[in-house]
């Protein structure tokens, strides 16, 4: 009878998991296993060290919150104005987090490699909303602006603890999207 294997995804996806909640170094392979409710044998099998885990996660992360997301947003058609509201709904509802990003960011700080990754990553996603913004802004700063603006929110705006008076936080959001899109 063959054994089944913890398909290589799940352990991709537990990484991330403990990557969010504990920076790389929480990404182990022992608490991973544990966590799968597996022996280690698996791992080994797929990825033969930890290193070739950690880039494998950022391989995925990298796919998901550029490539994945566009074809997202773009499979759907519409106007520029109607693509930006649609990316404004597919973010928050990616596999990885804002907690993902953020451990990534704070990890791109100690190690270089990561760090190149994270620009290549955000200079996608820059290229994209600028790509969307210049179809209704004809002002190149204007598309610049936006452009940082909306990405700015979407970063920053899971650090900001204000309260907003007499509306929830996805108002607000919503409010500052309707204005970029204007």
């Amino acid at each position: 009878m063959a054994v089944a294997r913890t398909p290589r995804g799940k352990w991709i996806e537990q990484g991330l998991r403990a990557l969010a909640d504990g920076g790389p170094e929480a990404v182990r392979v022992e608490a991973l296993a544990q966590a799968l409710g597996v022996t280690k044998g698996g791992f080994y099998w797929y990825f033969g060290d930890r290193d070739t885990l950690l880039r494998e996660m950022l391989d995925t992360w990298e796919k998901e919150v550029t490539a994945e997301v566009i074809e997202r947003v773009e499979s759907g058609g519409g106007d520029a104005r109607t693509r930006l509201l649609r990316l404004s709904d597919v973010v928050p509802g990616l596999t990885t987090d804002i907690h993902t990003d953020l451990a990534i960011r704070d990890w791109a700080r100690r190690d270089e490699a990561v760090a190149q990754r994270l620009r290549r990553v955000d200079t996608r996603r820059m290229d994209y909303l600028r790509a969307l913004f210049s179809e209704f802004c004809p002002d190149e700063e204007e598309a610049e602006a936006r452009s940082m603006i909306a990405f700015s929110v979407w970063i920053g705006g899971h650090l900001i603890a204000a309260e907003h008076p007499d509306r929830d936080r996805g108002e607000v959001e919503r409010l500052v999207w309707d204005r970029l899109r204007a």
